[in-house]
């Protein structure tokens, strides 16, 4: 296995790991056709509950 000869500064590190979490492109969100709330395609809506017409979770209604 290779061994390091001089060891990465934390500013080095720092600096990689800034520039990789900047390439990362932030999600895309779709409007869910029953509630019109935004929430990522193919998974479940947290608002209603519903996927494909129909619902798969149970979702409890906040008294204000």
């Amino acid at each position: 296995m290779a061994v390091q000869k001089r060891r990465k500064s934390k500013a080095t590190t720092a600096q990689r790991r800034s520039q990789y979490l900047r390439s990362q492109k932030a999600p895309q969100t779709v409007l869910c056709p029953r509630c019109n709330e935004p929430k990522l395609p193919h998974r479940v809506c947290g608002h209603c509950g519903y996927y494909h017409d129909r619902q798969v979770i149970e979702v409890k209604e906040e008294e204000a």
